[in-house]
């Protein structure tokens, strides 16, 4: 029996809307950004039907953030094993076999100047669900402070992170700044490479474009409240 709650063609649009913006840009969009998609005449409109969301249990909402929507793992499942129904037999034996579930090490805090992967800062090792990301991660790192605090990403949360040397503006990445990792929305300009944070208490930081002191370590393809897994 299909126990998947039901739900109206508009929050499935909802819905659908918040997974392309998580695997775009690696966070659910605004209230405001699915009134302009969807063509709503105001942010509150998309907060009524995220509360429905949420009440049927397909989402989590954050208060206090404005992205502050988690796509539940119950409905990350369901959605997976819909995607997995529709595809015939042939063309699913073509589909190669992942893990059920992946091994991540979780990255604590890095040392001025050295790999982010190295042994040393590799606190513990967690097993997850491969169905909770987009992409496959390689590798958790714990997120220090608040400058995330309006993408939903919150001090003591695991972002999940793939591994790149490259971005496109809008995606939430994880940089080097010298001695320093940090986890920003990145944007390219012509003359420089900004890291935006996502709360007005802190500011833009601007990098040339040449900076030795710059690197990108990976892009955020997911996020897990530390609580889940403690």
């Amino acid at each position: 029996m299909d126990d998947s709650p039901k739900l109206t063609d508009r929050q499935q649009q909802i819905l659908e809307l918040i997974l392309r913006s998580i695997e775009r840009t690696g966070a659910p969009p605004t209230r405001a950004e699915i009134a302009s998609e969807l063509g709503f005449r105001s942010p509150n409109s998309a907060e009524e039907h995220l509360r429905a969301l949420a009440r049927k249990g397909v989402i989590d909402l954050v208060s206090g953030t404005s992205r502050g929507i988690r796509v539940k793992s119950d409905t990350l499942r369901r959605l997976n094993a819909s995607r997995m129904r529709g595809v015939d037999e042939t063309a699913r034996d073509a589909i190669p076999a992942g893990p059920l579930s992946l091994s991540l090490p979780l990255v604590g805090r890095v040392a001025a100047g050295s790999p982010i992967l190295a042994q040393e800062h590799i606190e513990r090792t967690f097993n997850v669900e491969s169905y909770l990301f987009a992409r496959k991660p390689d590798y958790l790192l714990k997120v220090r402070g608040m400058s995330m605090r309006d993408a939903g990403i919150l001090d003591g949360d695991l972002l999940a992170v793939q591994k790149t040397s490259d971005a496109k503006n809008g995606q939430i990445v994880v940089a080097r700044l010298g001695d320093e990792v940090t986890v920003k929305r990145f944007r390219r300009t012509a003359s420089c490479i900004e890291l935006i944070p996502e709360n007005p208490d802190f500011q833009t930081i601007r990098v040339p474009a040449d900076s030795t002191d710059f690197s990108l370590e990976g892009l955020a393809v997911g996020l897990i409240r530390n609580t889940l897994l403690s």
